[in-house]
C-alpha cells in the first residue's frame, strides 16, 4: 500500500470518528501522542464506553490496578470514537466495555462473566475466558493511529 493510500485511510478513520479531532477531545494525561479507538456494535447510546489501556506486561493484563489508564466517553450506538493520550509509543492492550448503567464497572454474573458488552485489540475470539495478552498487543509505533474494537453483548 502506497503513502498516499495510507493517507487517505488514516484521515477518513478519523473524520469517522465524531468529536475526536482535537488534542482537546482526548482523554488520560495530555502527551505529544494520541490514539483513537473507532468502538463498533455499541447496541444504545445509554451510559459510558470504557477503553482501559495496559502497557506491555502480561503480569498487569486484567489485573486489578494493572491498568495505565481507563478513558471513559458517553455511548453513542452505533458506534463510538475514543481518543487517549498515550504516555509514549510503544506496544498497549487495550480492553473495552460498554458500561451501560454508568456505574463505572463492568457488570457480571454470579460466574463472573461479563454481562456489559466488551471487547478487545485485534478483536479476539473470547468464547469462554479471556483473550491471551499476545493476542490483544498492539503496536502504535507513532502519533494518531487508529485502531477498532468491535464490541460483544452476552
Amino acid at each position: 500500500m502506497n503513502v498516499f493510500r495510507k493517507l487517505l485511510i488514516a484521515v477518513a478513520a478519523l473524520v469517522a470518528i465524531p468529536g475526536v479531532a482535537a488534542a482537546q477531545a482526548c482523554t488520560g494525561p495530555a502527551s505529544g501522542v494520541r490514539f483513537f479507538v473507532n468502538v463498533e456494535n455499541i447496541r444504545s447510546s445509554n451510559g459510558l464506553v470504557a477503553v482501559t489501556v495496559y502497557a506491555d506486561d502480561s503480569s498487569r493484563f486484567l489485573a486489578r490496578r494493572g491498568s495505565l489508564y481507563v478513558g471513559r466517553v458517553r455511548a453513542r450506538a452505533p458506534s463510538t470514537g475514543v481518543c487517549i493520550h498515550l504516555p509514549s509509543t510503544g506496544v498497549y492492550a487495550i480492553a473495552v466495555y460498554h458500561d451501560e448503567d454508568g456505574n463505572r464497572r463492568i457488570n457480571r454474573s454470579g460466574l463472573g462473566m461479563p454481562q456489559e458488552g466488551f471487547g478487545f485489540s485485534n478483536n479476539p475470539r473470547t468464547l469462554f475466558s479471556v483473550p491471551s495478552f499476545r493476542s490483544v498487543r498492539v503496536n502504535i509505533p507513532r502519533t494518531n493511529m487508529v485502531t477498532t474494537v468491535r464490541l460483544r453483548y452476552p
